[in-house]
Parts: structure tokens; sequence; C-alpha cells
């Protein structure tokens, strides 16, 4: 049934904790902030940076928000690409389902140029045929505009595009566009928090969801 696996990136295809957290506290610094702990941050982990500031600060409206994600840029491109760690069995796994045919894709909250960046890093561009970053897009996740521009990429109608990802937002997004959702257990989101969003399948990790997929039992 399904043609394409499109996937999320942080906490679902890689870990990028450290290099976020560097990137949200020089920002927080820059606009006079203290800064946060690695346990407040990590739960905006694959929000926008807009909602991001707003989670952290309950602050969204005026130049702020637009400042935030202006410095946080300016840390990540120094640290983001060297503190982000695929997570183990990625690289086979996607490198499997090509080899069977689907078609990968990568539709995320990160800058598009960044995924790239990463990517290339552990040789995994040769495998992914298309990407949607932030800003690529008009409205970031959960609209499911990266998502939609994805399947007419492709070329392929919803119902063949399954969505891994580890958050609420992705699997909002996953509802949004009219297609089949995954999750992961490695980023914040509990179980039982998927439970209020169709779902076809809930892994601990990207490497089990794959290798559901290759064995067609999803």
């Amino acid at each position: 049934m399904y043609k394409a696996v499109v996937f999320d990136f942080d906490y679902t295809l890689g870990d990028s904790t450290n290099g976020i957290v560097m990137s949200v506290n020089h920002a927080l610094d820059k606009l006079r902030y203290p800064e946060k702990s690695v346990e407040e941050i990590k739960p905006t982990i694959g929000l926008s940076l807009k909602n991001t500031f707003a989670f952290l600060t309950g602050k969204d409206s005026g130049d702020e928000p637009g400042l935030f994600a202006q410095f946080f840029k300016e840390k990540a491109d120094l640290v983001m690409t060297d503190n982000t760690e695929l997570y183990d069995g990625v690289t086979e796994n996607i490198s499997a389902l090509k080899s069977r045919g689907y078609k990968i894709g990568v539709v995320t909250t990160k800058y598009h140029y960044r995924i790239e960046q990463i990517l290339v890093r552990y040789d995994l561009v040769k495998w992914i045929d298309f990407i949607a970053g932030s800003d690529d897009v008009k409205i970031e996740k959960p609209d499911p505009e990266g998502l939609l521009l994805a399947a007419g990429h492709f070329g392929l109608g919803r119902e063949n595009i399954l969505y891994v990802g580890d958050s609420l937002v992705d699997a909002q997004t996953a509802q949004n566009a009219s297609v089949a959702f995954a999750g992961v257990l490695t980023g914040t989101t509990k179980r039982e928090d998927f439970e209020q969003y169709p779902f076809i399948y809930l892994g601990n990790d990207v490497k089990e969801v794959c290798q559901k997929i290759l064995r067609k039992e999803i």
C-alpha cells in the first residue's frame, strides 16, 4: 500500500539535543533571558522556533520571536551538524527501504540546508528523494504543507504515503495531510499521549518501524 515513507528528523532519525540546547541558550542570552536547562528545552525539540520561544518565555508577539530565530540560527550554523547523532540502524534501514523501491522523504522544522549537511555527514543523502524544511513552506507543522509537497514531488496519492514521527505535532501533521502515521518513542511523547490521534503503529524507535514496513506488517 505504501510507496513512500516520509520521516520527521529530530528524535525520529537523530538526536540534535546538544546543538539545540546550545543554540537556544545562545539566543536567550542575546535577548537577556535566563538560560534554560536541557530538560526544559527538550519538550520544544521539533517545534518551530517561534513556538519554541513562546514555550520557553510565554511571549509570542513583537520582534523577539524573529530575533530569537535569528540568534538561534547564528549559533546553530556553528554547532548543530557536529552535535547531531543518527539513531542506530537508520542508514541500514533507509537503504533497505530504498532497495525495496520505496521513495524516502524528510519533512522537518529544521532548515533544509541543515538537514542536507547532517545527511551528507552520515552519507545518507544519497538515499533521500525529498526534503522539506521550515524554509521550504509558508506554514510549519502541524500545517500539512510539507507532506503535501512530498506527495506532489513523488506523484503519489496520500494513501500511498506513511509519515513517521516522534511527537504530537507529527501526528497532527499526518492527520491534517490525510496520510497514515507511525509513531516512535525516542522523543518526549509517551505512548498513551499518541492515542488521541490516529496511527497505524507505535514503535520503540525508527529501526523497529522500518523493520515492520520491510516485513509488510504495516
